[in-house]
């Protein structure tokens, strides 16, 4: 947010250069546009299927000005483009759509300050090391190290394309993570809090196939190292759990743009065997996640969403409760805990463009890598309501045990890098309050 004032600042003084309105795709006089040859440029270092896999459509094919623009979203949001331009041109009555790249900025060892489940009071720090794209087939190689709250040491890496032209992707990751407990209940068992020593690993392989649809397995082992045992607390019957874990997921996503999305579907639907048996462990987590995204009137577009998180077996450790308040968050009750077995949450949100898109262009600024300096620029007014509940297993569950609120708020997009939120929420006790958060709401 800082920056982004910064940098109007620096425009206002300059008259305005900085910044410029886009057109990336054409105007729409040009369409509909019969594709006879498909041109790519700028992609120094990106192999070019990597971006024509991402298209709708082929040669031969008409598009409209709607699928020019929805498919130039779909490049971007592959991440590693801080410009992508659609130019349909024709030469010798030939028809030939260029699309024209600018790629960002791939190494990034970078010092970060995160704040956990966006409480203030649990501030960590560390540095992150990403190498992105750097085969030129949009694979990303990360390592971090964080300090301060739930201090964690990781490496992960991720292909998105693993054998040739068969959309098999492939990820793996490792880490160590000393991690505060998150479970209200399991503070109260111990007469206090307390951390668990965590170390996982995971290997998941996939294939994407009719370009929306992804099926994924996952193999993986957790070790959960408790200070002491405490039933409920552990998925065993000693103060260390050695979790294997099997699971499934597919995704369904026909969304534009991943980062903000503003028009398409979400789905995503994963099933988790935990411990089968092995070490006395047994349970499974299930997980469904639908979103869609459309436009009302004009610019004025419409998103919605529905999740909920399951646990089913017998003996669940408390550490693996659903809980509203981490990741999944109610408005107007931001940092507020609500724990049980299951949990459900839905959003809705209206957002309108104050800036729709600008084209920041930073070059004069000396020594600085150029793909450091240019970024697509957007700020989005929205009102939201959310509204959310969990359940234990042997309880009913009726509309008097969900928590809501609403508000309103600006959000920021320094694409292809970031995205911030500043929002005024009011919940169902007329209590307001103040997020300040990195992302978007969903």
């Amino acid at each position: 947010m800082i920056k982004f004032f910064f940098i109007v600042l620096i425009s206002v003084f300059s008259g305005g250069s900085l910044f410029s309105q886009t057109d990336e795709k054409g105007g729409e006089e040009s369409y509909p546009f019969i594709v006879d040859s498909i041109l790519v440029s700028g992609n120094d270092i990106t192999e070019e299927f990597i971006i024509l896999r991402e298209l709708t459509f082929t040669e031969g094919d008409t598009i409209s000005f709607e699928t020019a623009d929805y498919n130039r979203e779909r490049i971007y949001s592959l991440g590693i483009f801080n410009q992508v331009t659609l130019e349909p041109n024709t030469y010798n009555d030939l028809n030939i759509l260029n699309i024209v790249v600018e790629e960002s900025w791939y190494i990034y060892p970078i010092p970060f300050i995160n704040i956990k489940e966006s409480d203030w009071d649990k501030i960590s720090f560390g540095m992150f090391l990403v190498l992105k794209n750097f085969r030129g087939r949009n694979e990303t190689l990360s390592a971090v190290a964080g300090f301060g709250y739930d201090p964690t040491f990781g490496l992960s890496y991720y292909n998105p394309n693993m054998i040739g032209n068969e959309d098999i992707f492939f990820f793996t990751r490792m880490s160590y993570s000393d991690v505060s407990n998150k479970s209200l209940i399991a503070e109260q068992l111990a007469l206090g809090n307390f951390d668990q020593k965590v170390i996982t690993g995971n290997v998941e392989i996939g294939r994407r196939f009719f370009l929306f649809h992804k099926l994924a397995l996952n193999l993986g082992f957790s070790y959960i190292e408790s200070p002491f045992y405490i039933d409920r607390i552990n998925a065993s019957f000693e103060r260390i759990d050695r979790v294997f874990t099997l699971s499934t997921g597919y995704q369904y996503d026909t969304r534009d743009l991943v980062q903000f999305p503003k028009s398409g579907f979400y789905t995503n639907v994963s099933y988790i065997l935990k411990g089968m048996g092995i070490n006395g462990i047994n349970y499974n987590v299930a997980r469904v996640d639908l979103r869609t995204y459309n436009r009302l009137i004009e610019k004025l577009h419409f998103k919605m969403r529905f999740t909920s998180r399951f646990t089913l077996g017998n003996r669940i450790p408390l550490y693996d409760n659903s809980i509203i308040g981490l990741e999944d968050k109610i408005r107007g009750f931001f940092n507020y805990k609500i724990e049980g077995n299951h949990s459900y949450l839905t959003s809705a949100e209206l957002y309108y463009p104050i800036i729709e898109e600008l084209k920041i262009n930073l070059e004069f600024i000396p020594i600085i890598p150029k793909q450091l300096l240019s970024y697509r620029v957007a700020l989005y007014a929205q009102i939201f309501a959310d509204a959310g509940a969990t359940q234990n297993s042997e309880a009913s569950i009726g509309l008097n045990n969900f928590k809501s609120g609403y508000g309103a708020g600006l959000t920021v997009l320094i694409l292809p890098h970031y995205v911030a939120r500043i929002e005024y929420a009011i919940n169902e006790l007329r209590k307001p309050e103040i997020i300040l958060d990195i992302g978007t709401s969903f």
